[in-house]
């Protein structure tokens, strides 16, 4: 029997707010995640996927009006690429503000999407920040469609696994990411 949506909305945000890691399940494949705002908690999503800081790290928001908080910039077209994506999107920004040191690229990007989930969208909300997301493998494995699929190391290193959505097949495929340049161009990163 699935659990209560929003108290598990609710149980989630109580352990972002501390600082801790959560699996769950997101628009693309599952994921490890945190408060993108918080060192530490970025450090021990990093730790459990076993993964060097240089490879910078996606963080979700809700919505489109939440991007500019987290981004000194953004370009004009980027809610036109959102608007007619035709599979979820992240876009990488430059000159990222207001973010845990160690979720931002060393060249000062960070890659954002708009996530189209209810309970990621149900989580944003609630919580207020922006959150995490990377996929639920140790770096170099493959991304896992179904949660079963998860391995048992990182079901047992996250703080939260969050209760829902357990059995549905997810996306085979993670985001397409775009980077945008300051000038307006952008190039397709990942398809």
């Amino acid at each position: 029997m699935e659990p209560d949506f929003s108290q598990e909305v609710q149980k989630t945000v109580q352990i972002l707010r501390k600082g801790g890691t959560i699996l769950y399940p997101t628009d693309t494949i599952w994921g490890i995640g945190c408060d993108a705002t918080h060192n530490e908690a970025v450090e021990k999503v990093l730790r459990i996927k076993h993964r060097m800081e240089a490879k910078s790290l996606i963080i979700l928001v809700d919505r489109f009006e939440e991007i500019p908080k987290y981004v000194m910039r953004v370009p004009d077209i980027a809610m036109d690429l959102i608007r007619v994506a035709d599979k979820p999107l992240t876009i990488i920004y430059s000159q990222a503000k207001n973010l845990a040191s160690n979720v931002i690229a060393r060249d000062g990007s960070i890659a954002i999407r708009v996530v189209n989930h209810p309970f990621c969208q149900a989580l944003l909300k609630a919580f207020g920040k922006p959150i995490v997301s990377t996929s639920a493998n140790v770096s170099g494995e493959p991304s896992p469609i179904l949660y079963s699929k998860i391995s048992e190391e990182i079901k047992r290193e996250v703080d939260h696994i969050v209760e829902l959505d357990k059995n549905t097949l997810r996306q085979m495929s993670p985001s397409r990411i775009i980077r945008i340049f300051d000038n307006g161009q952008f190039q397709i990163i990942r398809d």
